[in-house]
């Protein structure tokens, strides 16, 4: 005679039920976005779009995933994210390069922050 699982249920049954519970557990740790990067074996923030900074010295910054760029001087550029506003500072900055969702700066940068709605 075949002994069944715990709690009475056929041992198919019982993996049908970890299944669910694990599936349950990463819906509440970080949900669909966090099952994909796993999935897929991704970092979760190249799947969840968040911004991505470069800086190369004190002379590039290359940012992925903006939404535009809010103020530009040779002084100062303000880029939006979806994670606030990413303040660039220094000298001499020009855009060396845009696209939809690529910027790249060059010039001295002397600083670099995230501002909060508030600062804004």
């Amino acid at each position: 005679m075949r002994r069944r699982a715990s709690l009475g249920l056929p041992r198919h049954r019982v993996a049908a039920e970890v299944k669910n519970m694990e599936r349950n557990r990463r819906d509440k740790e970080g949900g669909v976005l966090s099952t994909v990067a796993e999935l897929f074996d991704l970092p979760a923030d190249v799947v969840a779009g968040l911004p991505r900074l470069e800086l190369i010295g004190s002379r590039q910054l290359y940012l992925e995933h903006h939404t535009g760029i809010l103020a530009y001087s040779q002084d100062q550029v303000d880029a939006n994210t979806s994670a606030g506003v990413l303040r660039i500072r220094g000298s001499d900055l020009t855009l060396l390069a845009m696209t939809a969702g690529e910027l790249r700066i060059g010039g001295h940068i002397a600083a670099v922050e995230w501002l909060g709605a508030e600062e804004c």
